[in-house]
């Protein structure tokens, strides 16, 4: 009966140690298969991540190049403006010295008229500038030259702000 109860102890223990041995086998197996799927899993991830680094930095580089864009067409808007600026102040001055009566020979009054003549003469003759005793004059033709300088100014910076937006897509 010894020998049967340890011939049975043997059999049971081989029996438990296969059985081990096939836990540990299987657990082993499904780990590898996972960490496997990991692998595949992280290098479909790579892939995506690497698709999404790529996307923002074209994005950035995009984006820095109409920034720049937009920083050089507002550098020719503020030139337009200051243009812009100085002959509207010339032909005010013009104005406000015709409405005065100022004398012809002073040499300011002949630097202004001479330095906006240009700019005034495609409107001289427009329409009549009323006067008043003592040379008064309303120089219309002026006012009109402004109104006109004017509308093109809006239509300068008009046409330089649709060349600065950008277009979105989505």
């Amino acid at each position: 009966m010894v020998d049967n109860k340890l011939l049975q102890d043997e059999t049971q223990r081989a029996a438990n140690y296969e059985a081990v041995k096939s836990t540990v086998k299987t657990d082993v197996a499904a780990e590898i298969a996972s960490r496997a799927d990991d692998v595949r899993d992280d290098s479909r991830l790579a892939n995506i991540a690497g698709g999404m680094r790529e996307k923002a930095v074209d994005e950035v580089v995009e984006t820095h190049r109409e920034v720049e864009r937009g920083r050089a067409f507002a550098r020719v808007s503020q030139v337009v403006d200051y243009v812009f600026c100085v002959i509207y102040g010339l032909l005010a001055l013009r104005l406000l010295l015709a409405l005065f009566a100022a004398r012809s020979s002073a040499g300011f009054v002949q630097f202004i008229y001479s330095v906006t003549d240009p700019l005034y003469a495609p409107f001289r003759g427009i329409v009549p500038s009323p006067s008043v005793e003592g040379g008064y004059t309303l120089a219309l033709p002026i006012v009109f030259a402004l109104i006109v300088y004017g509308l093109v100014h809006l239509a300068i910076n008009g046409l330089l702000r649709i060349f600065v937006h950008r277009k979105t897509e989505i």
